[in-house]
């Protein structure tokens, strides 16, 4: 049996290290920790995929070159590539109603207006894609969402998931990815 993580993320390097790369940030840090291959371009699926064995079982770790919002195009591939039934695919991004800090594990939901996520459901045509959401929610987030103004909230909720994460939050990051693949070995067994 083999699974599928994919860990959503933009490819250029100026988003290298924001928010909204999450994801990204997850998977390279899971093929570290159970030395996966290198992650390489795969042109024909429209991300980098990487191979390893986590929680004993087969894995292909993949990183969409779609843009974030257009996940779903390489989502679809990479699944009839591998043919890999849905209910081995977990894809692993930033959510904006969990807490900075914390991650959460679902079995399946609507995109809760996440623009990657939308797009794998609408590719793959089903909300039941389990999903590893770690958290973005602090204090500039609700400043943010606060807003009167749907124009200003809808540009300042986006400039905060293009943003870096502060220091603070940098040493925190580590410690929330080693729980969120804890957190994977329930669905990955």
């Amino acid at each position: 049996m083999m699974y599928l993580i994919i860990g959503l993320g933009n490819p250029d390097k100026e988003y290298g290290e924001t928010r909204h790369n999450i994801g990204f940030m997850f998977l390279d840090m899971l093929a570290k920790n159970i030395k996966a291959s290198d992650f390489a371009l795969e042109k024909k699926l429209l991300a980098e995929t990487a191979t390893g064995k986590f929680n004993n079982q087969k894995v292909v770790l993949a990183k969409p070159q779609t843009y974030v919002n257009k996940s779903g195009e390489a989502v679809k591939k990479l699944k009839l590539f591998y043919k890999v039934p849905t209910e081995n695919i977990v894809i692993v991004h930033d959510d904006l109603d969990v807490p900075f800090g914390s991650t959460k594990l679902t079995p399946g939901s609507g995109s809760g207006g996440h623009k990657g996520v939308q797009s794998i459901i609408s590719q793959l045509k089903t909300e039941n894609i389990k999903r590893l959401k770690i958290g973005l929610a602090n204090s500039k987030l609700k400043l943010a969402r606060n807003q009167k103004s749907d124009q200003k909230r809808k540009e300042m909720i986006g400039g905060f998931v293009l943003s870096k994460f502060t220091p603070g939050e940098k040493e925190q990051i580590k410690k929330i990815i080693k729980e969120g693949a804890e957190k994977l070995k329930q669905v990955i067994s």
